[in-house]
C-alpha cells in the first residue's frame, strides 16, 4: 500500500480492502491509481491534501485557464510528457515551476534540469489526468485527441485543401477551354463539309477559290481547337482528384503528409470517448466546442474538396463527348460524301475523315465512365448528406425536424452569434451552408453532363437516321450500321434525360437554387436578436 494514501483510509474515503483491490487493478490494467480511486466514489479534494502532504508541495487541479507560454511549449516535446506526467508552467533564470504526479522523484527532477536547463525545481503534484488535460490544453486539444486535432493544424489542413480545390478549379476552366475549343473545330468541319460538297458538285469552277477558303478556314479551325484540346487532356491525365479518406463510426482526424512535394491525405483513428464528449454538447466549455467547431470545418472542408473533385471528372467526361460528336462530324462527314460522291480523286479524304471520326470517338468516349460513375456518386452524396446529423443538429436540436425536407436557411433561422464560440459557430454553420451549395453545384454540374449525354446521342443518332435516307452499299453490316447508331444515340439521350429530369427537381426543390439571400449584421454591443439584416431577394 501507498503511505501517500493512507489518510484516505484514517478519514474514512475508502477502506483497506478497497484501497488494496483499487491498488491491485491499477497494475493489472496499467491505469493510474488515482484514477481508478476516483472512479470509486474517492473525493478529488482528498486524494490532492494526501498528494500535497506526502509531497511537502502544493497541489494543482486542471484548470482551462491555465496556459504556458509559447516559448515554453517550444522547448518541450507534449506528447513525451504526457507520458513523464510532468509539465513546466512557468521559468525564470535557472529556477522552473513544474506540476509533476510523482515530486521530487530522483529521474523526475533529473529529467525537467536536463529538458529546461535549470538548476532548482519548484514542484507542484497533480492527479496524472490532470497533468494530461493540462498539456493537451496547452496543445488546444479535447480530451484523447491527437496532437493534429488543434486548432492551429486543422486550419493548415483547410488550406491545404483549399489549394486541392484551386488546383481542380484550374483544371475545371481548363476543361472549359478545351469545349469551346471543340466547338470551333465543329465550326471548322462544316466549312470544310461545304467547301468539299461544292467542290464535288460543281467541280473546278469559277467558286473554285471560294471552295478552297472554305476549306482552309475548316482546317485551320480544327487545328487551332485540337491545339487547346490537347493541354487539357493531358492534364487531366496527370491529375486524377481528390480521394476521400475512410471515415471512421465515431470522430476521427484528417492528416496531411508530404506537404513539400506531392500531398497525400489520411484520418487517424477513432478518437476513443470523442463522441460521447460531443453528445455533452450543452455541458462543453467554449473552448472545447471551438476545438470539435475545427474538426467540423476540416470535414467540411474536405467534403467541398470531393463535390469539386466529382465536378471536375464530369467536366472531363463533358468535354470527352464535346470530343466525341466532333468525331460523330467527322465520321458522318466522311461516310455522307463517300456514299453520296462515291470515286473520285477525293475519296481518300473521305476514308481519312472516316477514320479521324471513329478514333475521336473512342478518344472522347474514354471519358465517358469516370464521369458516370462521377454523376452518380455526387447525386447519392446528396441524398447522404441530408441524413447525416450536423452541427445544426447539435447547436439547434429544435431545427432538426426541418433539416431532413430541406436544410434551415430561410429567414429566422440564424443561429446568432455569441462570443468567440458563437464566432466559430456561426463560421462553422456557413461551412456548412457551403458544403449545401458546394452539392447543388454538383447535381447541376450532374444535370449538364446529362445534357452532353442527350447532344452526343443525338449527333449519332442523327448521322444514323442520315445514313438510312443515303444509298449504301449492299451487304448486311451497312443495313445494320445506321440501325445501330440511331439506337445507341437514343439509348445515350435517353440516359441523359433522365439525368436532366432528376437534376431538375432537386433543384425545383433545393432552397439554394432561389435568388433570396439574408445575411446578418452583427453589433457585439447588442443581442443577437436585434440585428439588422440584409436581404438579397430573387430579383437581383
Amino acid at each position: 500500500m501507498r503511505p501517500v494514501y493512507k489518510r484516505l483510509q484514517k478519514n474514512g474515503s475508502i477502506d483497506k480492502n478497497g484501497l488494496e483491490a483499487a491498488l491491485k487493478l491499477s497494475e493489472e490494467s496499467g491505469r493510474p491509481l488515482e484514477q481508478i480511486l476516483l472512479e470509486r466514489g474517492v473525493p478529488k479534494c482528498e486524494a490532492l491534501v494526501s498528494l500535497s502532504e506526502h509531497y511537502g508541495c502544493p497541489y494543482i487541479e486542471y484548470d482551462e485557464d491555465l496556459m504556458v507560454s509559447w516559448k515554453i511549449m517550444r522547448r518541450v516535446d507534449a506528447e513525451e510528457l504526457k507520458q513523464k506526467l510532468w509539465m513546466p508552467i512557468s521559468i525564470q533564470g535557472g529556477r522552473a515551476e513544474v506540476i509533476a504526479s510523482q515530486p521530487h522523484a530522483p529521474q523526475v527532477v533529473k529529467d525537467i534540469k536536463s529538458t529546461l536547463g535549470v538548476s532548482q525545481v519548484d514542484f507542484r503534484v497533480a492527479l496524472p489526468n490532470d497533468i494530461v488535460r493540462i498539456i493537451e490544453n496547452n496543445q488546444d486539444l479535447n480530451p484523447g485527441f491527437p496532437p493534429e486535432a488543434g486548432r492551429t493544424p486543422l486550419a493548415r489542413t483547410r488550406t491545404y485543401l483549399a489549394g486541392v480545390r484551386s488546383s481542380l478549379a484550374v483544371q475545371r476552366t481548363s476543361m472549359a477551354k478545351a469545349r469551346t475549343a471543340l466547338a470551333f473545330l465543329r465550326t471548322g468541319i462544316s466549312l470544310i463539309t461545304i467547301g468539299v460538297a461544292f467542290i464535288k458538285l460543281f467541280g473546278a469552277g469559277l467558286f473554285l477559290p471560294l471552295d478552297l477558303a472554305l476549306i482552309a478556314t475548316g482546317a485551320y479551325s480544327i487545328i487551332d481547337g485540337l491545339k487547346w484540346y490537347i493541354p487539357a487532356r493531358s492534364e487531366a491525365v496527370k491529375k486524377t482528384g481528390y480521394q476521400e479518406t475512410a471515415k471512421a463510426p465515431e470522430m476521427t482526424v484528417l492528416l496531411t503528409h508530404n506537404e513539400d512535394s506531392d500531398i497525400e491525405f489520411s484520418r487517424t483513428k477513432r478518437v476513443s470517448g470523442a463522441g460521447r464528449l460531443r453528445r455533452a454538447w450543452g455541458r462543453l466549455s467554449p473552448v472545447m466546442r471551438r476545438r470539435f467547431l475545427a474538426n467540423d470545418r476540416t470535414d467540411l472542408a474536405e467534403g467541398r474538396t470531393i463535390f469539386a473533385s466529382m465536378r471536375t471528372t464530369m467536366a472531363q467526361a463533358r468535354t470527352g463527348l464535346a470530343f466525341a460528336r466532333s468525331g460523330v462530324a467527322f465520321g458522318g462527314l466522311g461516310l455522307g460524301l463517300f456514299t453520296r460522291f462515291p470515286g473520285g480523286d477525293l475519296r481518300y479524304l473521305d476514308y481519312f475523315l472516316m477514320a479521324a471520326g471513329v478514333l475521336m470517338v473512342f478518344e472522347g468516349f474514354y471519358w465517358y465512365r469516370s464521369g458516370y460513375l462521377a454523376g452518380r456518386s455526387g447525386l447519392r452524396s446528396f441524398f447522404d448528406a441530408l441524413k447525416e446529423d450536423t452541427i445544426w443538429d447539435e447547436a439547434f436540436p429544435a431545427l432538426h425536424r426541418s433539416r431532413h425536407k430541406a436544410p434551415p436557411v430561410g429567414a429566422g433561422h440564424s443561429p446568432g452569434i455569441w462570443g468567440t464560440t458563437g464566432l466559430a459557430l456561426e463560421r462553422t454553420v456557413l461551412a456548412e451552408r457551403r458544403n449545401l451549395m458546394a452539392l447543388v453545384r454538383t447535381v447541376m454540374a450532374h444535370s449538364r453532363t446529362g445534357l452532353s449525354f442527350i447532344r452526343t446521342g443525338m449527333s449519332i443518332a442523327g448521322v444514323g437516321a442520315t445514313l438510312v435516307v443515303l444509298t449504301l452499299p449492299n451487304g448486311v453490316s451497312w443495313k445494320l450500321l445506321p440501325l445501330l447508331l440511331v439506337i445507341a444515340g437514343m439509348i445515350l439521350a435517353g440516359d441523359g434525360l433522365r439525368w436532366c429530369l432528376t437534376s431538375e427537381r432537386l433543384r425545383r426543390e433545393y432552397p439554394y437554387c432561389r435568388g433570396g439571400l439574408e445575411i446578418s449584421l452583427p453589433d457585439y454591443g447588442k443581442p443577437a436578436r436585434l440585428w439588422g439584416r440584409v436581404v438579397f431577394e430573387d430579383d437581383f
